[in-house]
C-alpha cells in the first residue's frame, strides 16, 4: 500500500496503460481522480475499479483544455481533500507514415497535444500540488524518442523526444516546491493496442497473431513483451516515497529490447 492515503490524478484513462495505472494506484491505496475525453467509457471503467465510487472520481476532460484539467483538479482536492500525484498517459499516437509523408495538420496536432498538452496538465496540476506542499508528476515517454520505431508514427517519435526536455526543465523548476518530475519510457506494451497491431499484421502476412508478437519479443533479452500492468508498476514507484530523492530521470520499461548507456 505504498499510496495509501494519497490522491493521484491520471489522464488518458482508457482500456490500456491508463486504465492500468488507475488500477494499480487503487490497488496500493491511492485515490484516483481519472480523466479521458471519453466520459462514458471512462465512467464505466471507473465503476469495474471502484464499484462504490468512494476512491474515484470521473471526469471527462482534455489535456488540451487548461479550464477542464483545473476543474477536476478542483473537484478531485474537494473530494478527497488535496493532490499528491500526476500521471500524464493521455497522447495523440493514432498515426501511420514517415516525417515526410505526415501532413502538416495531423504534424501539429501530434506536437500540441504531446509536448503542449502535457505541460498544460502540469500547470493545471502544479498550484494543488504546491499547497499540499510537494507531490510526484510522471510523464508516459516512449521508447521512439530513443530509437526508429519499427512502425513509422512520423512526429510521434520527436515530440516523445521533446518530452526528455520538458520533464528536465521542470524537475528543476519544481524542485524548490518539492515536486519531483520523472519519466517511465515503455516499448511494445502488451495490451488491446499492440493486440490490434498484431491482428492487423497477421493477415496482412497470411500468419498468426502470436508469431508476430513472438517476432517482437525476439529482440527483447527477457523474451517477453512487457504488458501495460508491467509498465504502470515503474509508475507507481514514481508516485511513491520510495523514490521521494529521485526527479529528473527516467525508467526504460522494455525487457532488454536495447540498453541504455
Amino acid at each position: 500500500m505504498v499510496l495509501n492515503g494519497k490522491t493521484i490524478l491520471i489522464s488518458g484513462v482508457g482500456p490500456g496503460l491508463g486504465g492500468s495505472c488507475a488500477a494499480a494506484a487503487l490497488r496500493d491505496g491511492a485515490n484516483v481522480i481519472a480523466t479521458a475525453r471519453n466520459l462514458e467509457r471512462l465512467e464505466a471503467a471507473m465503476a469495474e475499479l471502484d464499484p462504490s465510487g468512494g476512491r474515484t472520481l470521473a471526469i471527462g476532460a482534455d489535456i488540451m483544455d487548461c479550464g477542464a484539467v483545473t476543474a477536476a483538479v478542483d473537484a478531485g482536492v474537494a473530494k478527497f481533500g488535496a493532490l499528491d500525484g500526476v500521471v500524464n498517459v493521455a497522447a495523440y499516437d493514432a498515426i501511420i507514415g514517415t516525417l515526410l509523408d505526415t501532413d502538416d495538420e495531423t504534424f501539429r496536432s501530434v506536437l500540441e497535444v504531446n509536448v503542449f498538452g502535457t505541460t498544460n496538465l502540469v500547470r493545471a496540476c502544479v498550484p494543488a500540488l504546491r499547497v499540499n506542499g510537494g507531490g510526484s508528476i510522471v510523464i508516459i515517454g516512449s521508447q521512439s524518442a530513443h530509437k526508429p520505431n519499427p512502425v513509422p508514427q512520423g512526429p510521434y517519435g520527436p515530440s516523445k523526444a521533446a518530452l526528455i526536455a520538458v520533464a528536465r526543465d521542470l524537475a528543476n523548476d519544481l524542485g524548490p516546491d518539492g515536486i519531483r518530475v520523472n519519466t517511465v519510457v515503455p516499448t511494445w506494451m502488451w495490451g488491446p493496442n499492440v493486440e490490434l497491431y498484431c491482428k492487423w499484421q497477421a493477415s496482412e502476412r497470411g500468419v498468426e497473431p502470436a508469431d508476430i508478437k513472438a517476432e517482437i519479443e525476439s529482440g527483447m533479452a527477457l523474451r517477453e513483451m512487457p504488458t501495460d500492468a508491467d509498465v504502470a508498476e515503474s509508475v507507481i514507484f514514481f508516485l511513491s516515497d520510495r523514490s521521494r530523492m529521485v526527479t529528473g530521470q527516467r525508467i526504460i520499461v522494455n525487457a532488454g529490447e536495447y540498453f541504455d548507456t
